[in-house]
């Protein structure tokens, strides 16, 4: 038997003015041990208070302030009978949101939100020697929302997966996998994936996978309306994407290194447009079509017995079909991303120094250095110093949202 408990308390005064926050989180974790398996129960409440300076309004210089509390349940039975592997399930979650568009009028527009969502659900894996590890899964779900920006509704789906891992050969692996949804407003949907793992010579392997892949629209997404910035669209379809993926990884003592090439074409995906030409009204409408093309690279170093390197670097070029939308919160991806870390094992601390270069499509990138140092005081307690954005640059995620500039934690 086991348990943890973990208690956070944090808070800022913020960078600038309505970037303030307060954020409280405990969780507690459980496990029991049975005859023939175990027993999990895992607990976790949070509670933030933060300023949202135009966050959801980029560019109008509305002073918004948001509060918000969690509480999750997630209970399980873990149990073994020989070869065969059975999982009962149950995920709960419930969400308090108040969000004031304007804090200096608060009755210019204010939203309270309740959302609860219910997912009960069983696993079976069975290993049958030729056919592999087979499993059969059963969920059923439900998502209930009350608010005074949204309205009531709610929201069920019954699915039904199936998946499958075994050995070709010696050298030869591959991973099947199939899932049936019904989503009450959004029909059947059929998703999966299959791939495959080949080792050319010891320890150095391809892969190539295929997969696809959905997502229904978000209540927000359907339903929320602050008649000043921001609709809804009670009409959206859900997004759909194929997947296709071929990558080479190679592992030994001191290193690890791979490299994925990816391709992803989506239907229907969700944002948020304006909803006419300089209205400055934003609305969630499916976009036609896209092509997402990119590369992802990671590698992993053991320079010598005190010193590591970790690096990885991911390209991507997206191609839209988009009828010349303009968008809220602009391209939402990065063209060029790469985040580098040396860590050094010293005998009282350990100390690393990274950086994180990103950068957007159409826009300049920015480059911000990082270090963080942590001592233990002993086996159960540990003393850190973080700085980010130690050089205190400006930069923007999104356009006309300043982030943070040097920040520490300790």
């Amino acid at each position: 038997m086991g348990v943890r408990l973990s208690i956070e308390n944090r808070q800022s005064a913020g960078y600038r003015e309505d970037t303030d926050f307060k954020k409280f989180t405990t969780s507690f974790a459980s496990s029991l041990d049975l005859p023939q398996g175990s027993f999990d129960l895992n607990f976790g409440y949070q509670q933030k208070e933060f300023g949202a300076y135009d966050f959801y309004t980029p560019g109008q210089g509305y002073p918004s302030k948001e509060w918000t509390r969690t509480y999750l349940l997630d209970s399980g039975f873990n149990l073994n009978k020989g070869d065969l592997i059975i999982k009962p399930n149950f995920l709960w979650r419930r969400h308090f949101d108040r969000f004031v568009l304007d804090k200096r009028v608060p009755s210019y527009f204010t939203s309270n939100h309740r959302t609860d969502t219910y997912t009960p659900n069983i696993y079976f894996q069975k290993e049958t020697g030729v056919l592999g590890k087979v499993g059969l899964g059963l969920e059923y779900g439900e998502e209930r929302i009350t608010s005074t920006a949204l309205g009531r509704h709610n929201r069920g789906h019954r699915s039904i997966f199936f998946d499958d891992a075994r050995d070709l050969t010696w050298k030869l692996s591959s991973g099947l996998s199939f899932r049936f949804d019904d989503f009450s407003g959004f029909g059947k949907v059929y998703t999966g994936s299959f791939n495959l793992r080949y080792e050319i010579v010891e320890q150095q392997f391809l892969r190539l996978g295929v997969s696809r892949s959905m997502r229904a629209p978000s209540f927000t997404e359907l339903y929320y309306d602050d008649h000043k910035t921001t609709v809804g669209n009670s009409s959206l379809s859900s997004e759909k994407s194929l997947n296709y993926e071929a990558g080479y990884e190679i592992k030994k003592d001191k290193l690890l290194a791979g490299s994925t090439l990816f391709l992803r074409q989506e239907n229907d995906f969700i944002d948020w447009v304006e909803s006419n030409a300089g209205s400055n009204k934003f609305q969630a409408e499916n976009i036609p079509g896209a092509n997402v093309f990119g590369i992802e690279s990671r590698l992993e170093l053991e320079l010598s017995e005190n010193i590591n390197l970790k690096t990885n670097y991911t390209y991507i070029n997206k191609s839209v079909d988009d009828n010349g939308y303009l968008y809220k919160y602009g391209q939402n991806y990065a063209r060029h991303l790469l985040n580098s870390e040396l860590i050094f094992k010293l005998p009282f601390i350990t100390q690393s120094l990274g950086f994180t270069y990103k950068q957007k499509p159409g826009r300049n990138g920015w480059f911000l250095l990082n270090s963080r140092t942590d001592y233990p005081l002993n086996k159960n307690v540990e003393v850190f110093l973080s700085i980010t954005n130690i050089l205190n640059l400006e930069y923007q995620e999104i356009e006309g949202i300043p982030q943070p500039g040097r920040w520490i934690e300790g």
